[in-house]
């Protein structure tokens, strides 16, 4: 067993593209310490994942398989997960949805100390400083962890996506340690948001739009942008409590965080919140009538207009551009 361990997510089979940041931030955690990195990833049925997840120079890769890891419960991942971990001296995730759901259990079980959130690793072997956000992102806080065992969630907007080596790593297939008398959850079924946009965290486009919108029906001038743009649809938490929206289109602290090339804020005025999840984003647009709006403070192009007026019209000239 190596020293680090990465625990990959998969859904429906695949590996989710947040685990190759966390791959990253393994690699540099590896070179920091001299230790080697392990994969493991869990479920039933899965064994074809030790292809998708060769060749990132990883010493191996293990797939957990137990029946009562066909379907996510934290309670079962979070056995499985921590029995694969003993032993070792970093446990590393992507921040995401399940992430945050199951690795503070993982940590508990492994009486380790946790950062979570980390958005870079500084530091050498013995003296590790994991640098997270606190506030809403106004404070980066400096975080060195006293316990033998460091569990680790990274952002993955602040680790590049690993590349593969071309090295090999052994595939082992291995029976998880659950103990399913313990368990005290059961999967009912899970009822997902279908789309064919592209995912809100991958998409190299974002367009968002917030309260300034006025009513759920004029949502569709944002939808209309981003479909003409081959965008996600996101959202402000203002639009989502007041059910215009999904709760997956959330962006914001207690949303997804995302760093799209071009991020399109459409009648969003920039509460915090909301800045905390996009304010990573390469470049950034504004759109929003009152020119005081915090929003305008992280955009790199503001436009002080009526977007009833401005949308219109900016959907038409782009789509003429790429028709």
């Amino acid at each position: 067993m190596s020293e680090i361990i990465v625990l990959a997510e998969q859904q429906a089979g695949k590996i989710v593209k947040a685990t190759l940041h966390a791959l990253t931030a393994a690699r540099q955690l590896a070179q920091k310490t001299g230790a080697t990195f392990d994969i493991v990833v869990a479920g039933q049925g899965i064994e074809g994942l030790g292809a998708q997840l060769n060749g990132y120079g990883a010493a191996r890769v293990v797939i957990l398989e137990h029946p009562a890891l066909l379907n996510y419960t934290a309670q079962a991942y979070a056995q499985a997960f921590a029995a694969a971990a003993s032993g070792a001296k970093f446990v590393i995730a992507a921040t995401t949805a399940i992430a945050k759901d199951v690795l503070p259990r993982v940590a508990a079980r492994l009486g380790a100390g946790m950062a979570a959130d980390v958005l870079a690793i500084t530091g050498e072997a013995g003296a590790l400083i994991y640098k997270r956000p606190m506030w809403a992102g106004n404070v980066i806080a400096h975080v060195k962890i006293n316990t033998p065992v460091h569990v680790l969630s990274v952002r993955p907007t602040e680790f590049a996506l690993a590349e593969p080596t071309g090295t090999t790593s052994p595939v082992v297939v291995v029976k998880a340690t659950v103990d399913e008398a313990k368990l005290r959850m059961t999967y009912v079924g899970l009822e997902a948001v279908e789309s064919s946009r592209p995912a809100l965290t991958d998409a190299s486009v974002v367009v968002s739009g917030g309260r300034g919108l006025k009513e759920a029906a004029n949502f569709k001038i944002v939808e209309k942008l981003a479909d003409t743009l081959g965008a996600a649809v996101g959202a402000s938490r203002a639009v989502v409590d007041a059910g215009w929206v999904p709760n997956d289109w959330q962006v914001g602290q207690t949303g997804k965080v995302v760093a799209p090339k071009l991020y399109i804020a459409v009648g969003i005025s920039g509460a915090i919140q909301h800045l905390a999840g996009m304010k990573g984003s390469k470049t950034i647009v504004a759109i929003n009538k009152d020119a005081d709006a915090p929003i305008f403070q992280v955009a790199d192009y503001g436009l002080v207009a009526d977007l009833f007026s401005v949308m219109p019209e900016l959907t038409e000239k782009l789509a003429a551009r790429k028709g």
